[in-house]
Parts: structure tokens; C-alpha cells; sequence
């Protein structure tokens, strides 16, 4: 396995827009009432608006961390199936206010961070809706591979009524064959 400075997963799309400042987008509110070590481990990419970082990768999982400091480990890969190979990124996570509100900067690249925010999640936290810092970057997470019927038609429900582009989602291919 081959380690590519091409991050994948939520990595990359969040350096794009590491310009501008890591905060929702308009009328987007992160979820409050976060426990940070609940969503560590690892979480499949089951849906997102497609980038060009992540176009054409295939069994997306970002896992998370504790650190040292105080922030949160972020380990993206993905699987390129024209390469036949595996991409792989490490970066790191602050909350930007509370820690308690699902609101993060994330970086991959030095001193440029993009934003993060966890936009529901349910109560076992095993699904989540991450939008970036405007409506162009939005993801599906979930503990498996697939997702149930119900909370894909809840998540899309909640993120058209936000003005994401649900239509556009790609659905990832999280199994290889």
C-alpha cells in the first residue's frame, strides 16, 4: 500500500475552501450536545457531492482519534479502482468554539483549515450529516457499510431542506467486486 499526498475522503474538499473561515454554511447549525469520544473510530463514506480530490475513489472511510493536544486525528483513504491502489491522508481536528457543538476545523496541510460540522447524528451514533463550510461539501457517514432506508430518507430529507443539491449525491461504492 502505496501512502499519496492526494488526501482523501472529507480531507481534501476542506483544504479546498481552507480560505475562508472554517464556520457552517449560512442557515446550516452543527448539532449541540456532541460527545467527541463517540464519534471516534471509524465511519464509511456512503454518500457525498462529488470533488475532484475524491472522484473516482471507491470504499471511503475516514477513522478518528483522540490526540495528544487536545484535538482529534483524522486518517481519510479510499480505494482507486483505475490504479488498482489505496490513497491515504492524515490530518487533525479542533473544535472551533464549544466542544460540545459538532462545529471543527480541519487541516491536512499545515496552517490551512476547512470547515466541519456534523449536521445531525443520531442518538447511538452510528449515521452522521457533515456538511464543510458552504453547501458544495456535504457527506452520508455511517459505522457500516450501508445505510437503512429510513435514515437515508431522513438524512436527504434534512439536507434539501437545508438547499443542499441531494440530487447531485454520489452514492460510494463501499464493496469491491
Amino acid at each position: 500500500m502505496k501512502l499519496w499526498p492526494v488526501v482523501t475522503g472529507v480531507a481534501i474538499s476542506l483544504a479546498l475552501v481552507a480560505c475562508r473561515s472554517p464556520t457552517p454554511p449560512k442557515g446550516v447549525t452543527p448539532i449541540s450536545h456532541f460527545d467527541a469520544s463517540r464519534y471516534l473510530g471509524k465511519w464509511y463514506e456512503i454518500a457525498r457531492l462529488d470533488n475532484r480530490f475524491e472522484r473516482g475513489l471507491e470504499q471511503v472511510t475516514a477513522t478518528y482519534g483522540k490526540r495528544k493536544d487536545g484535538g482529534i486525528s483524522v486518517l481519510n483513504r479510499g480505494f482507486d479502482p483505475v490504479r488498482g491502489e489505496w490513497k491515504e491522508s492524515e490530518g487533525k481536528a479542533y473544535f472551533t468554539g464549544e466542544q460540545n457543538v459538532a462545529a471543527l476545523k480541519v487541516s491536512f496541510f499545515g496552517p490551512f483549515y476547512g470547515g466541519y460540522n456534523v449536521i445531525a447524528l443520531d442518538d447511538d451514533y452510528q449515521y452522521a450529516l457533515v456538511s464543510g463550510p458552504n453547501r458544495d461539501y456535504l457527506w452520508i457517514l455511517s459505522r457500516t457499510p450501508t445505510l437503512p432506508p429510513q435514515v437515508q430518507q431522513n438524512y436527504l430529507t434534512i439536507a434539501r431542506g437545508l438547499g443542499f443539491a441531494v440530487d447531485d449525491l454520489l452514492w460510494v461504492k463501499q464493496t469491491r467486486g
